[in-house]
């Protein structure tokens, strides 16, 4: 992809999100882009950051490691990690990521928790939610969501901001609703629970299902491959 063509692709990535948000009544600005970066060389993240992107997500840790030393002379760039945390990658994760959006149970939050540097200030969380109860797709089921997020607010130094989830494909916008009205009202309940916390984050919407997320409420859509194009052979 050349320089132009991610120029063009992320001015249409912006501009359907600000379609979408208009189409839901809400502000372009409620609704954040983050970059999906992942198996994308760092050559590309410093493109799109020098195009106004902030926000990338990455899926592998080591890979992330690797562009982030590459490109640590960017100001202000924020990383999100948004792939399965596994206990023994918690450490690289709570040291090197303003993010993390893959919290699915007690013990790595616990983890990430006591390994979180208290210079870098609170490590903010999104917790997975498996909101098609897909048996092959992490995430905490909702019945279990209200006890992980009491055990995530008790923890010092993790910053509960709101949920992730990605839904089971599905075809037609009511369809892609409705999994997607769940996690949102599964949300709002969090909000009136803890009415001081700062939970702002609704993350969900990619690139087949980015209007449903905004019409439910979606305030952070992860874009990989409408933004860097196809995937590219993943290095962890």
């Amino acid at each position: 992809m050349t320089d132009t063509m991610l120029c063009e692709s992320l001015a249409s990535a912006r501009q359907r999100l600000a379609d979408a948000a208009a189409r839901a009544g809400r502000p372009a600005e409620s609704v954040r882009l983050l970059a999906v970066s992942k198996t994308k060389p760092a050559e590309r993240i410093r493109e799109a950051w020098q195009l106004g992107q902030r926000e990338f997500g990455e899926n592998y840790v080591q890979e992330a490691l690797d562009k982030q030393a590459a490109l640590v002379d960017l100001p202000d760039i924020v990383w999100h990690f948004i792939g399965p945390l596994q206990s023994n990658k918690t450490r690289a994760v709570a040291e090197h990521f303003a993010w993390v959006h893959s919290v699915d149970r007690e013990k790595v939050a616990r983890r990430l928790n006591d390994q979180r540097p208290a210079g870098l200030g609170p490590l903010n969380v999104c917790l997975q939610v498996n909101v098609s109860d897909e048996a092959t797709k992490s995430g905490v089921h909702l019945a279990d969501l209200a006890t992980l997020a009491q055990a995530v607010q008790a923890l010092p130094r993790l910053r509960l901001r709101g949920l992730m989830a990605i839904p089971a494909p599905a075809e037609g916008l009511a369809a892609q609703r409705e999994p997607l009205a769940r996690l949102r009202q599964a949300f709002e309940e969090l909000q009136a629970r803890y009415p001081k916390a700062p939970l702002d984050t609704l993350s969900m919407g990619m690139s087949d299902d980015l209007e449903a997320a905004v019409l439910e409420g979606a305030t952070l859509v992860r874009l990989g491959s409408a933004i860097f194009g196809s995937r590219d052979t993943p290095t962890r």
